[in-house]
């Protein structure tokens, strides 16, 4: 069974995007995974397919309804059970951790918030796990919902070619990523470092792991803290 994707959104058509293209997309054509969006218009319940109102209390912008977006998940639910994600900006961060989690379960059901927000309600009574791809708002949770899939799709079996591509990247142990380099082995006066010319595995694989640690001290001292925490 593919790993399984259903997006609800207010705008369907921005879907497979980049997602269509590259691995992901040709995966996708492979069905190692499937993409289904839900348009949460269709679920309004008036002429005028009303899906946002004034917050309550006052404010600016608008909120989804509950009554519409309840209807819109209960339409995608189903079996198997798949986690309910919210794409939020105060949701918990997406870490690789988490990515591993869901590629190793049947799929997803992202839900792509709008305007303000969501009615608080939905996301208590749907039990929605709250997501968010960074310290920053967008205008929608479309492109977040794009974020995770691919982080999600790449580690999925058969997506990557070399098996061992997600297993030496950024996150994965903790650390971020070292240094790449490839031919020319000069470019511009700069040169390879001599240790990836020496085809010693042991030399090359310290000085790896060097660089990944004073990256990680350098851009990310949260990371390398819990990076030391988790060694002691």
């Amino acid at each position: 069974m593919s790993w399984a994707a259903t997006v609800l959104t207010l705008y369907p058509e921005i879907f497979p995007g980049p997602l269509g293209h590259s691995l992901a997309g040709r995966a996708l054509k492979e069905e190692i995974w499937s993409l289904e969006t839900v348009n949460i218009r269709d679920h309004a319940n008036d002429k005028h397919a009303t899906v946002d109102d004034t917050p309550a209390g006052g404010g600016a912008g608008m909120v989804l309804k509950p009554d519409v977006l309840a209807a819109a998940i209960d339409t995608a639910a189903g079996e198997p059970a798949r986690p309910m994600l919210l794409m939020s900006p105060r949701g918990a961060p997406l870490t690789q951790e988490r990515v591993l989690q869901l590629a190793e379960g049947p799929g997803a059901i992202i839900i792509c918030g709008r305007f303000e927000g969501v009615d608080e309600r939905v996301i208590e009574a749907r039990n929605l796990e709250e997501v968010s791809v960074g310290d920053y708002v967008l205008s929608g949770g479309e492109p977040a919902a794009m974020v995770l899939m691919d982080a999600v799709v790449r580690l999925l079996p058969g997506v990557m070619g070399n098996a061992l591509s997600g297993e030496a990247e950024t996150f994965s142990g903790g650390l971020l990523e070292y240094p790449h380099y490839t031919r020319p082995r000069t470019w511009e006066g700069l040169e390879i470092p001599e240790v990836l010319l020496s085809g010693d595995h042991g030399r090359i694989a310290k000085w790896r792991a060097e660089r990944s640690e004073e990256l990680t001290q350098d851009r990310r001292p949260d990371l390398w803290a819990a990076h030391k925490q988790t060694k002691e």
